[in-house]
């Protein structure tokens, strides 16, 4: 545009044969030149010093030019857009409106005469250039704000994922962690004090300490059993094999088998399908409620109770052993628990993770009871639909 409308001053001035056509030539041709050098002056885009400065000098040519030759006019309109993109509004305004008054004047200067159409026109090419600049930045402010809260919200979804993921990995690694205590470890225990059983049993007594080879043997091969369901990620053998109560009086009768303890099932209620994930907790629960009362208990007797209700079921493993103060148990995982105290959270785990409670009263002397109780998904859809 202004390449464009120098040329037009120039042939114009050459046209009418003015005598300051020459003066007109060169002081466009200059003015052109100085215009031309700021794109590539990289300080006039950074420093406002420098834009001011720069911004003057085009100005006091244009204002020579502007004396020569009315159709300098048109050259201001061009100005205002460069006068609004390099300098600060509280600078670019006044710079306008200098921009308006010089042209206004220097056009009236030369007609003699100011008209309605002589002031109107640069001050309505001013409103629109200022209007025009205000908008495009106000757009661009908008565009780098819609930018950066996008930047801002692909960030938190990646952290989001990464967060999920973790979660994830926390839950499968605490879900294995209390697969295998329920299980393998409670198992490689049961081999270990049956092992220990049948060393003290040799040599002097070889039938017993073969009878608890042959139940060591068992309970590896059960364990072998659930090492290969925790590759192919299957539901626990015992329950694959029958429901849940039978599932438990097997538990209950290989316990009773293996540690000579005196251990009770028996079943309350009328028994209902449970979804696999309350037979799998349950069915946990009372392996480590067992798993701890041979091991840590010294108890005769345990009573091992499932008992279904309208809206719940519940389990209960009572024993009659020494007992203990819960309240006075190690963190899990802390030095003090040297490496026990899981098998309480592990339960405890299992039951949040479906909505259930688990409750543990105990005291020294006084044996032990654990209560888990677990909300029947089936039952409640049922009291919905009705």
């Amino acid at each position: 545009m202004v390449a464009a409308l120098l040329a037009l001053a120039c042939a114009r001035a050459v046209a009418d044969r003015a005598a300051d056509a020459p003066a007109v030539i060169v002081t466009a041709v200059a003015l052109f030149a100085l215009y031309a050098t700021g794109p590539s002056l990289p300080r006039i885009r950074t420093s406002t010093r420098a834009a001011a400065l720069w911004l003057g000098a085009v100005a006091l040519l244009w204002t020579v030019l502007l004396a020569l030759t009315p159709d300098g006019i048109w050259l201001a309109f061009p100005l205002f857009f460069v006068q609004m993109h390099l300098l600060p509004l509280r600078g670019a305004l006044p710079a306008v409106a200098t921009t308006t008054v010089v042209a206004i004047a220097g056009f009236g200067w030369h007609t003699h005469t100011l008209s309605v159409g002589t002031v109107v026109g640069p001050v309505l090419g001013a409103a629109v250039a200022v209007a025009v600049v205000l908008g495009y930045e106000a757009l661009y402010r908008e565009s780098e704000a819609r930018r950066r809260l996008i930047e801002e919200l692909t960030a938190a979804r990646s952290e989001l994922a990464a967060a999920e993921h973790a979660a994830g990995v926390l839950a499968e690694r605490e879900r294995l962690a209390r697969e295998i205590h329920d299980t393998l470890a409670q198992g490689l225990s049961s081999i270990q004090l049956l092992l220990r059983a049948a060393e003290r049993a040799l040599p002097e007594r070889p039938e017993p300490a073969l009878g608890h080879v042959r139940q060591a043997r068992l309970a590896a091969v059960d364990n072998l059993a659930e090492a290969r369901r925790f590759v192919r990620a299957l539901s626990p053998p015992d329950l694959e094999a029958g429901s849940l109560p039978a599932a438990l009086e097997r538990l209950c009768a290989t316990t009773a088998r293996t540690s000579g303890l005196a251990v009770h099932c028996q079943v309350s209620g009328a028994p209902t399908e449970l979804p696999t994930p309350h037979e799998v907790a349950l069915l946990r629960i009372a392996q480590s409620a067992l798993a701890n009362t041979v091991q840590h208990a010294a108890a005769g007797r345990v009573e091992l109770t499932l008992s279904y209700m309208d809206t719940e079921v519940a389990l209960d493993v009572v024993d009659d052993g020494t007992g203990f103060v819960p309240s006075g148990l190690p963190a899990p995982g802390s030095a003090a628990a040297s490496g026990t105290g899981f098998g309480l959270a592990a339960m405890r785990a299992r039951a949040r993770a479906l909505q259930g409670t688990l409750a543990v009263e105990s005291a020294p002397g006084e044996g032990t009871a654990i209560a888990v109780t677990l909300p029947c998904p089936a039952a409640a859809s049922e009291g919905v639909t009705a």
